[in-house]
């Protein structure tokens, strides 16, 4: 009938009305009735490959700060992205995820293309996996989609939908309604918590993910400077939440059950908020936690709460429940003196609960402390590739200080945190969940996030020459934007994390760790990069400020020398 609406009408303008109208994809036979007469007002993001694409929303949504559309291709392009998906969940990030399924009058006799078990495909990285009964079910499948992914804590959803419902006549419009995408904490609960961090001799702040995500940054500098403790990050974090320049900042836990005891010897009272308790890698046997030391714990997530072997846990918003803590500690000193301060045995630290010392003078003694950082004047490596620290320092030095860092070198990571601090808010993404192939695509979506909200900031792709590989494709889609993103790739010819692990787990001999024959600015020149090689500080300096001054996508590779991570 002429005029009628059909469910590709009625979806559009619900993810219309949701603020929804970017699509990352990569088209297969069984989206395009999805796609078809696709909307001027919409952007389609195509990326080569599923795992990309998958990356590049992640990004994106963390960015802006709102939900992502994904359509994948059946099974096949949905298997593609898993990996990445995996990272999407660990991050919290709220990603509606769509695949095609074939023609509803075929599916029961499983054709070429077919979804079999669709809901089960994504499982159990989403949050809610549906394949609707009815094709007029599709825009509240899509409703109850965005609600899922953005009430907390927040995730991706899976939509599996056959091919003809797009075209079927839809009467009426979508409802739209609104759901709460924060959660407080249980005042109550948390006062207990201000007493004990008051109670306590010798505390410490951890600050996980969750506190970035949150918006929760400089919450984290006022309660850590409230309390004048020290401060660590957690290891391995998909986005840092406390500046990495801060005279209270002591450095990032350990990787193993042994290192992060050692260095929680000496507190009595270990305060981790927006993080996992603990997130171990290498398998280094030892305490979870130093003899006499308690564990108060913060997140939004219960299933991290459920997951810690120790401790009390607080579920909520990780800003809000840092700024609530912060208002309860006051209360709490005005309430009561404190003891005096005691000498610490390992790790001395000055507390000034009251907050009445001037900045200044209250982390003077903790600055004088700490070693020399991001010297300038690092000298260089005599003979042969640079060493990751040089790479990190000229970096430091040259990055605006409002610069996106996107990292993706595993065996590096203790440099990125020593050579290139984070000093800003929402300026470093990871991979949250630990595989490869995430940073190339999620530059790509840090740069658009930037754009569609009218950010302009460098977006600066540290990467190793293994994890590069994974996902290349997405430099096609980086040039085709025209973004000016500058990858800066540290080539060491191998997987130098897997060869620390061989040496740490006594497994010599494994093979496939090397490689070598690796052209990358050949093939970045390919997909249309500016690309160019380097091997001394002054020339990665000089192409680095080109760069960044660039209006299109650069790829500076910089050849470094092997080095083992410490996973100890």
């Amino acid at each position: 009938m002429s005029g009628e609406s059909t469910v590709h009408d009625v979806t559009y303008q619900l993810l219309r009305s949701l603020g929804i109208t970017t699509v990352f994809g990569n088209p297969g036979s069984t989206e395009q009735t999805f796609l078809q007469d696709f909307p001027s007002d919409f952007t389609y993001v195509l990326g080569l490959q599923e795992a990309s694409v998958m990356a590049m929303a992640d990004a994106f949504a963390q960015v802006t700060r709102r939900p992502a559309l994904v359509n994948l291709h059946s099974s096949a392009g949905v298997g593609h992205s898993i990996g990445n998906l995996v990272s999407a969940f660990d991050a919290h990030t709220p990603l509606i995820v769509t695949a095609g399924q074939q023609h509803r009058e075929m599916v029961i006799g499983e054709p070429f293309l077919s979804n079999r078990e669709a809901t089960n495909l994504p499982r159990p990285w989403v949050k809610w996996s549906y394949e609707p009964a009815r094709a007029q079910d599709v825009p509240e499948a899509f409703m109850r989609a965005c609600a899922i992914a953005t009430q907390p804590p927040a995730g991706p959803v899976f939509l599996s939908i056959p091919l003809d419902d797009w075209n079927a006549p839809m009467t009426g419009p979508a409802v739209v309604r609104s759901v709460s995408t924060v959660c407080a904490p249980e005042t109550e609960r948390l006062r207990g918590f201000a007493r004990r961090i008051r109670a306590s001799r010798h505390p410490v702040l951890v600050f996980g993910p969750e506190v970035d995500r949150s918006g929760g940054w400089h919450a984290a500098i006022a309660l850590a400077e409230n309390l004048g403790v020290p401060v660590f990050g957690a290891a391995l974090p998909d986005r840092v939440s406390f500046p990495e320049d801060h005279p209270l900042f002591q450095g990032r836990l350990g990787m193993s059950q042994k290192s992060v005891s050692d260095r929680l010897t000496g507190y009595d009272l270990v305060v981790v908020v927006g993080a996992a308790v603990f997130r171990y890698y290498p398998h280094v046997p030892g305490d979870i936690l130093p003899a006499g030391t308690e564990l108060l714990h913060i997140t939004g997530d219960p299933a991290v709460a459920g997951a810690a072997r120790v401790g009390d846990s607080v579920l909520g918003d990780a800003r809000l429940a840092i700024e609530l803590l912060t208002e309860l500690l006051d209360a709490e000193a005005a309430r009561a003196p404190r003891h005096p301060q005691h000498t610490h045995t390992q790790h001395t630290h000055t507390r000034h609960p009251q907050n009445r010392q001037p900045p200044q003078t209250r982390f003077q003694e903790q600055a004088q402390r700490r070693p020399p950082r991001h010297a300038p004047d690092r000298p260089q490596t005599t003979g042969g590739p640079l060493c990751a620290d040089e790479v990190h320092a000229v970096i430091n030095a040259t990055r605006p200080r409002n610069a996106a860092l996107v990292y993706e070198s595993t065996s590096t990571i203790g440099e990125q945190v020593e050579w290139l601090p984070v000093i800003e808010p929402a300026s470093f993404f990871a991979n949250a969940s630990g595989g490869l192939g995430w940073a190339v695509p999620a530059a790509v979506g840090v740069a658009l996030g930037d754009r569609d909200r009218g950010v302009h900031r460098p977006v600066i792709g540290i990467i190793g020459d293994g994890a590069f590989q994974y996902s290349v494709q997405a430099l096609w889609t980086a040039t085709q934007h025209s973004l000016p993103i500058v990858f800066v790739v540290l080539q060491n010819n191998e997987y130098s994390i897997l060869k620390s692990f061989a040496e740490l787990e006594r497994t010599a001999g494994v093979p496939g760790l090397d490689l070598p024959g690796l052209a990358i600015a050949s093939l970045a020149h390919g997909f249309g990069c500016r690309a160019v090689d380097v091997s001394t500080r002054a020339e990665l300096e000089k192409e680095l400020t080109a760069a960044l001054e660039a209006d299109t996508t650069t790829v500076i590779v910089v050849p470094t020398r092997p080095q083992r991570a410490s996973l100890r």
